[in-house]
């Protein structure tokens, strides 16, 4: 299904075409169902995803806080420490992630 902005009169993508676009990627769904439990750090999320180098864990985590999925805290401290967190936009995914969850375990 393809549908046509008011504004722009170009096509836009179907809404799942949408959705895999923003948590498409072989890291991307690990880090948001490990984040749907709560804040973690960098190398926490990591070693929890089954371990993706640090170059393309960062990517991926850029590309989730740009489309506003996620929430990066820098805390003003020596060494520095971040959390990632979902944001509102990022827990409606929560349902979603279960449910490949659940057909993961079951298939």
């Amino acid at each position: 299904m393809v549908t046509k902005s008011a504004r722009t009169k170009k096509p836009t993508p179907c809404p799942v075409t949408r959705t895999m676009q923003v948590i498409g990627g072989k890291w991307k769904p690990m880090i948001l169902f490990h984040l749907l439990s709560g804040k973690k750090r960098f190398n926490e999320l990591q070693r929890l995803a089954g371990g993706p180098s640090a170059r393309v864990l960062t990517l991926q985590l850029r590309e989730l806080e740009d489309d506003k999925i996620i929430k990066r805290h820098v805390f003003d401290q020596i060494p520095p420490r971040v959390e990632y967190t979902l944001t509102s936009k990022g827990k409606t995914l929560g349902s979603v992630l279960e449910t490949m969850a659940t057909w993961g375990t079951e298939n």
